[in-house]
This record gives C-alpha cells, structure tokens and sequence, in this order.
C-alpha cells in the first residue's frame, strides 16, 4: 500500500511540474529526446554518448544529425527518462521512479558519494528532515575528478570542511531547471555564497560552470539535480583573479593602459580569453609595442578577448559565433575535450570560475582588425598583393595615422605574366590598388569615383547582388582596420584610358563592326563621355558579308542603326556584377531586349558566349562576341537585306514581313559634348575671332525654351561647336 501510494502520488506531483516546464530549454531538448526513442517505448529517452567517454547529452537537432558532440563521433543510448524507471518483464520504462527524501533520492539517481559524504558530514538528518531543498549533486565521477588535495582535505575535516563543502551545493527552497534562469545568481546554504546559474538554448544548464547531467528528480523535501563536477566557491571577480595572478602580468598591463580592467569588476555576466604571459611574449616586438602605444587599438585588443555572455565550456557542444565587448565576434567551438577559438585549440585552462564570469586560459593573443593596419589585414587569400606591397615598398610608405582603402585581389588574379612585368610598372598597378582615404563597404554608391594614390580615377558600380570597381568585382571578406579598408576583388583592377570608339579602332578584330558604326553616324556616341555597355562582334561575326552585302546595309541607315544599337544599353553593365544564372534583362537603345546571364563565370548574351569580357572604357565597357546580335522579334521587309542576314545570323530564326520597314532612330538618346569658346570682351582681334566662329561653325537650333520673367517671353538658342 505504501509503494502504492508513492508511486500514485510521485505521479500526481511530478506531472504538473513537468508540464509547467516545456517552455524552457533543457526540458524542449528533453521532449526532443523522447521523440527520437518513442519507438523503444514509453518514457524512453535518446542520449548521445561521446565515444571513449563517460560523457552523455540530451543533445540539439544539430548534434543528433551530425551524430557527433564536439566534432567527436557520439553513440546512441536509450534510457528511462529522468523521474521513471523499468518493470520486469515491460516494454519502456511504465513505472516512476519511487519519491523520497533529498537523502534518499541521492541514492536513486546514482549520486552514491555524494550520499555517503552527506552520511559522514553529519547532513543526512538536514536531508531528511523538513524543509524545501534544492541540491546539486555531484555525480561519482565528479568526486573522483576533484583535485586530490582538496579532496584529502574535505575527508579529512568532514565536520567543517565537507559538510560546508555540501552546503554550498544546496539551495534552501526548490527550483526546477524550469526555474533556472540564465544569469540567474542563487544564494547557497553555505556563507550565502552565490551560485551562478546559466541555462542555454541547447539545453545545458549549469551551475558555476557544472552541468546538470540529470535533473529535476523531485524529492518530498526537494529536488536534486546531478552535476558533472564538485563545486568550490566563488568570491573574487575577474579583475580580482587578473590582479593577483602572476601568469597573467601582461594582460594586466594591457588592461590597466587600455581603461579595461575596471569594466571586469563590476558586476556582470563576462566570459575572458585571457592570454598568458607566454603568448604575449611570442608577437613580434614591433607589432605589440604599436598596439600598446595606442590607445584606441590597446582597448580594442582587450576588448576583443571579453564576451558579455558567460560560456560555461561543458555549454558548447559545437561551434557558434559570440560578439566580444570589442564589438566583431569570435567564433567559440570545442574540439573533443578542448575548446577552440576561431578553429584554433588555444585553451591552457577552463572555466575559472568568479561572481561576475568565468575565465578560459589561452596561449594566443587574439587581435582583432580594428587593432590592426590595413596592411595586416589580407588573409591567405591575400597574400601575393601584401607580399608584393612590401617588396615594392609601399606598404612602408602607408602612415599609422593616415586613412587608406585597399582594393586587394586575390592571389588568383595575379599570373605568371603579371609576376615577370617589370617592377615599375608592377609598382604602378598596385598603386592603383591603393585609396588616399579611408571607404567602408556600405559607403560606396553607384557612379561613386575613387582616387588613388597614382592619381587613376576608378569608378564605382553597384548592382543587385554585387559591388564591383571598374572591370573587377567584390568577394566576400571586407574588414576594417585602424587605419583603413581592405576590400577584396576577384580581378587586378584595370583603369580606363580610351573610350569606347578608340578601343575599336585600335583592335583590328572589330574593323567591320567600326566600319559600319562609322557608315551610321554613331561614331560620336562612342567617342562622348557616357555611360554604356557594347556587345561588339568581331570580324568573324561578319564572314561572308561581300562589298556588295556591305553597300546594301550601308544604304539602309534605319536598318543599319537598328542592328547596331541594338547592341547599345544605357549603364554599365560589369559581366561578373551579374547574378550567377539569373537572367538579366536589359533594353537596348534600338528597344528590344537583351537576355544575359553569366554561367561557371561566363557571361552569356542571348544564349551566346562572351569571348571577352569587361573590357573598360572611359565612357563604358565593352564585352566581345562571335556572332552579331539580332532582336528575335523584328521583322525584316526587304528580301536582299533578308538574305544578307541570314547570312551572317543562323542561331535564330528571322522573321521576313514583306513591306514592314524598320523605324527612324534618331540620336537624341545621347548629349553630344558641347565645346566653349571662351572671348573676352575688347579688341579687334577678338571681334574678328567672334565673327569668324559664327560663319564657320555648324549651328544646331534647340528646341526654344519659354521662360517666363516680367510677363514676356524669350526664345533661347545655344551655339554647339564640334
């Protein structure tokens, strides 16, 4: 009858508890848990179990698909979960776990040495009397991992030392891991020493830097949950610890210089990467000096080792960014048993516990970019332009306190060929690499120019999903530095010297396509500052076409100028500033459209390839072809131009129309540049001038412009010169 009734009445008590509990984190992953072993019955519970370890989680979605905890391989194992237990003979775990006092449930869970040190400490009575307990109990394993000497000493004292030593595990009123909220600090039953409470999103709780491996196992006068390891107390803050460690001298000096150490005595919740006195002493000399000598990049340096979360290392079961106090993140991970810091295993020493945070030793210092010139900010991507910038001496000749953007490309982007040019012009290529002022990424703006130091102006073009300067575009990776920018490209960045007209003229492969823009009067279009993108086919797009061929198109200037711009767009359109495999549609300055799109980085017009890409102009950029273009759309009326087409066009099928005609594209889509004469009033000389530049010029009249001022109305015309 009395088995009955604890059973009944372990059920009735348990059950609101349980339900009140499924909005907090350790108890969403303990239902995960029984969802992932409903098929071994009821009240089955999945744990993951590191191999070669002891070591059991409830774990995240994350860690259960990867089948791994820490990047180390983990078993499945299948348990009663917490509060229930088997029955002979019965599928699952049907039964619950028997209540009893907080004595007699340490021995339910498993938590035997703690029993027994609470038997010899002269506890048990506490814990078997009256009152509302909460208490973390070490496991076994725990008392078997506790520094021998302070175990010799709490055995050997069992009256004082243990029996404070349990009390600082107790709590005097119960709290469920639904109670345990993170940076929560409970008073404990010994001294009114402070426990810190984490409780994360991937279920861990812990307390002072233990996890409770087993929790909320209701007792009548309590609950216990059990912890991995022996809890000690907790009195001095982080600055206190900094302060009087001497393994620690050169972080203190630092953060003395920096205003910092204060900040790690005032209450909180920190986490420090404090890095030893030997990791101080391996930076080079120069670079430490530097950093210390200035005030700004000294607090970011020290910064960048603090989180305002406190990251308990049994919380991290996988890798996740956390933004330091310096403001940029540090990506926190654990490899095994090890914790890493951006990926690399750094910690000496874990989980010093103090009553503000806790305290990780590291064998690194940690320097984040804004601590760093902008010279020390290429990655390993990076290094044949910070490489070169040195032996050609610029990097030398960029000022700690000046401002500076450097537009770095990758080492891909550097050939052999470029390496064996001479040093000179080398120096002068990097130069134009190089910014006289400091431009952050989310600064630059379409048709934005940039000045180097080699006194090149560079164009800024911005697209949906792509940033890109001149010819080459931008990867991911931009980062800020103390006194600048680093921005990386994929290409080495090649100015503009010519404009669109005087590129075609000086490559002998677009002789007939120049031919024929010259033949339609479009010559100033592409020789006037502007703004355009020219798909150019080279002279075997024109194989076949005889003299004859060419008179005929010649003679129909409509026709003629249609073809051409419908190889014209307004804007510049960069090849690599494209979506990949998104289709871009552009109107042409004939109106039809053009279909592009770049595919394993080449750039497709209307389905053809490019040959050549983003060849720069001053007033554009130019992207070569095979073949000429032709809107699949607009038909063609005349059966001599029909056959000249198709001569030349086989890719699509032209549609013939008889008597269609193609429509006037006049050049008002352009401002040609007007050229100013400038005369100064007096002399002869100058009235005959004047004279002379009014009978020989052509004079185009603009449409008037009626200004009204004073009631009346005046006719405007401007004078354009050539």
């Amino acid at each position: 009858m009395k088995i009955f009734f604890l059973f009944t009445f372990s059920t009735f008590f348990w059950s609101p508890f349980e339900q009140a509990a499924a909005s907090v984190h350790y108890d969403k992953i303990l239902t995960h848990s029984r969802i992932r072993a409903r098929d071994q019955g009821q009240n089955v519970c999945a744990l993951q179990q590191v191999m070669g370890t002891k070591k059991k989680y409830f774990s995240t979605c994350r860690n259960w698909y990867q089948g791994a905890i820490c990047g180390k391989k983990a078993t499945v194992l299948y348990e009663c979960c917490p509060g229930y237990m088997k029955m002979d003979g019965m599928r699952g775990c049907p039964a619950v776990a028997p209540i009893d006092h907080v004595y007699g449930t340490l021995g339910i869970v498993g938590a035997t040495s703690t029993q027994h040190y609470s038997d010899i400490s002269k506890l048990r009575g506490e814990l078997e009397g009256r009152g509302s307990f909460t208490f973390f109990a070490p496991s076994s394993e725990a008392w078997e991992q506790l520094n021998s000497e302070i175990h010799r000493n709490l055995i050997d004292n069992v009256n004082i030392e243990l029996y404070s030593a349990l009390h600082h595990h107790m709590v005097n009123k119960r709290m469920l891991t639904k109670d345990l909220k993170n940076g929560m600090t409970l008073v404990s039953m010994y001294n009114d020493q402070k426990l810190l409470i984490n409780h994360y999103p991937n279920g861990v709780v812990t307390v002072n830097c233990a996890r409770v491996i087993y929790g909320n196992q209701i007792a009548t006068n309590g609950v216990v949950h059990v912890i991995d390891r022996v809890l000690t107390a907790v009195g001095n803050t982080i600055q206190d610890f900094i302060e009087v460690e001497d393994d620690l001298s050169s972080l203190r000096a630092a953060a003395i210089t920096s205003d910092v150490l204060d900040i790690l005595g005032k209450p909180g919740h920190y986490t420090l990467f404090a890095p030893t006195n030997e990791a101080f002493e391996r930076l080079p000399r120069g670079l430490l000096e530097r950093i210390m000598g200035d005030k700004v990049a000294s607090e970011a340096l020290v910064k960048f080792h603090i989180l305002n979360t406190l990251q308990c290392s049994e919380a991290i079961t996988g890798g996740a960014a956390y933004e330091t106090l310096e403001g940029n993140t540090v990506e926190v991970g654990c490899d095994g048993e090890s914790l890493t810091v951006n990926g690399v295993k750094m910690v000496k020493r874990k989980d010093i516990v103090t009553s503000n945070g806790v305290i990780h030793l590291i064998d690194e210092v940690l320097i984040p970019d804004s601590a760093k010139q902008v010279t020390e900010l290429g990655g390993a991507q990076q290094t044949t332009f910070t490489d070169l910038m040195i032996q050609l001496g610029l990097a030398s000749s960029l000022r700690p306190e000046g401002q500076y953007t450097l537009l770095v490309p990758l080492n891909g982007a550097f050939s052999d060929d470029t390496l064996r040019m001479d040093q000179r012009r080398l120096k002068t290529i990097l130069q134009n690499h190089i910014i006289n002022v400091k431009v952050g990424l989310n600064e630059l703006y379409n048709g934005q120019e940039l000045e180097t130091i080699g006194g090149k102006l560079l164009r800024v073009f911005l697209y949906r999903t792509a940033v890109c300067i001149e010819n080459s575009c931008m990867v991911r990776g931009s980062k800020e530095g103390r006194n600048g920018f680093i921005h990386i490209l994929r290409q080495i960045i090649n100015p503009a010297e010519k404009t669109l007209h005087e590129m075609l003229r000086n490559d002998k492969r677009f002789s007939v396509f120049l031919s024929l823009v010259k033949a339609a009067d479009l010559d100033d279009v592409l020789s006037q500052p502007g703004k355009w993108t020219l798909f150019v086919p080279t002279n075997d797009a024109f194989k076949g076409l005889t003299d004859d061929d060419k008179d005929i198109l010649i003679r129909d200037k409509n026709a003629l100028r249609n073809i051409l711009l419908y190889h014209l767009t307004q804007g510049v359109f960069i090849g690599s500033g494209f979506e990949p495999g998104v289709t871009n549609i552009l109107k042409t300055i004939q109106g039809g459209k053009l279909y592009l799109k770049t595919v394993n980085d080449t750039l497709l017009i209307n389905e053809l390839k490019s040959r050549e890409s983003d060849l720069m102009a001053t007033n554009g950029v130019i992207h070569v072809i095979d073949k000429l273009l032709y809107p699949a759309d607009l038909p063609v009326g005349n059966d001599q131009l029909l056959t000249i087409l198709k001569k030349l066009i086989k890719y699509i099928q032209i549609k013939f129309v008889r008597g269609s005609a193609f429509k006037e594209i006049p050049l008002t889509f352009y401002s040609p540049e007007i050229k100013y004469t400038r005369i100064t009033a007096g002399g002869s000389d100058n009235e005959e001038k004047l004279k002379k530049l009014l009978e020989d010029a052509p004079v185009r009249k603009e449409q008037p412009t009626r200004r009204t001022q004073g009631g009346t109305a005046r006719r405007r015309t401007r004078l354009a010169y050539p």
